[in-house]
């Protein structure tokens, strides 16, 4: 016997289990010391600050 399914899925089932596979949108909110738009809960790379603190020195 060789590996392979049991039984026939249908077209719907089938479809619904490939409806799951979409991207998100990537939630951004601005940097609160410059306004540049960045992940949540990250250092800014315009600006290089995090929580209102300069963490990456800027050139």
């Amino acid at each position: 016997m060789s590996i392979g399914p049991k039984n026939k899925s249908s077209k719907g089932r089938r479809d619904r289990r490939r409806a799951n596979w979409k991207m998100d949108v990537p939630n951004l909110v601005k940097c609160s010391k410059c306004g540049e738009l960045m992940a949540p809960h990250r250092v800014c790379k315009a600006c290089g600050s995090y929580n209102k603190k300069e963490i990456l020195p800027t050139e």
